[in-house]
């Protein structure tokens, strides 16, 4: 069977076999391509053409992470203990801030992250393949591996192809590699050592061609191709701070420990003068909060989601 035969294929080798022995290997006839009778058992064994990210966060944690903050941290610390102390009106105006900030920040944040989901299912690349001998115009999602594709000028490559004809083919691969200059195809066979960037017999996924016409065999879908390992590769990387972020986080941390200093220096000062340590704590953290940008954390996010959502 098909499925059985696609098992056994070296992997990422493609570009050191003939173009006969690739169509072998995935039972594709280079005149009429796959038959129709053979997608749902591809499809079924491979799953669609479609790259799978890491899962996101739930609702509850990314709200949480709202208040992952250094001066939040401050603020729910005297919220809390203002509460143990019985002074319900300022407990109550403390913590409802902090949770007020949180909420606009987690609403912000969220329609952006919307903003990008919709916008990334709203674009889809459509690819021009041969089917029982016809010409058929569908959805890249819908791609398995052995289908023969059609590429033309304009064209974004759909998944890793090994080009099999090919008319004065030249494909910008400037995503993948790095390479500005657009790369001018061939068909021959090459050496098992030839690197990525120099395997002219293939066509890579989220490649665009730039000139000339070309025919390819699927060879990779999905997280099987070039691009879906460095997408997966950045899902398992840790999170990427910008030069904005770690300039905030270093101001927060900053100012915190002048907080806490001053704070700690109102303590001392009540105490010494005879006060008692509860009036000490109320001074220290009247100063706290009336220090603390407790709206900066959201005012931060509320600023990065509304740039996020218009740019999508």
């Amino acid at each position: 069977m098909a499925s059985s035969t696609l098992e056994h294929l070296p992997e990422r080798q493609w570009h050191q076999i003939s173009t006969a022995d690739v169509a072998a290997h995935l039972k594709t006839d280079l005149a009429t391509g796959l038959l129709s009778a053979e997608v749902p058992q591809r499809r079924e064994h491979y799953g669609f053409n479609e790259l799978k990210g890491r899962a996101g966060k739930s609702p509850v944690v990314r709200f949480l992470m709202e208040f992952n903050q250094p001066l939040i941290y401050i603020l729910l610390v005297a919220g809390i203990v203002t509460l143990l102390l019985r002074d319900w009106v300022d407990a109550g105006v403390i913590l409802g801030v902090t949770l007020i900030n949180a909420v606009i920040g987690f609403i912000q944040e969220s329609k952006a992250e919307n903003a990008i989901a919709a916008l990334a299912k709203s674009v889809t690349t459509e690819a021009t393949v041969i089917r029982d001998g016809q010409k058929v115009r569908l959805n890249s999602r819908e791609l398995v591996t052995g289908d023969l594709v059609l590429l033309a000028s304009g064209d974004k490559v759909p998944a890793d192809l090994r080009l099999v004809e090919l008319r004065d083919l030249q494909v910008s691969e400037a995503a993948l590699t790095g390479e500005s200059v657009p790369v001018q195809k061939a068909t021959e066979p090459l050496t098992v050592e030839t690197v990525l960037a120099d395997r002219l017999n293939m066509a890579y996924a989220g490649s665009l061609v730039t000139f000339g016409q070309a025919r390819g065999i699927v060879v990779a879908i999905a997280n099987q191709t070039e691009t879906g390992r460095i997408s997966q590769l950045i899902d398992q990387s840790s999170g990427l701070e910008t030069p904005l972020t770690r300039k905030i986080e270093h101001f927060s941390k900053t100012l915190l420990y002048i907080i806490l200093g001053l704070a700690a220096l109102t303590f001392a000062v009540v105490i010494g003068q005879g006060g008692s340590w509860t009036e000490g704590f109320k001074a220290a953290v009247a100063l706290a909060v009336s220090a603390i940008p407790e709206g900066l954390p959201a005012v931060v996010t509320v600023t990065l989601a509304i740039g996020v959502s218009r740019m999508a």
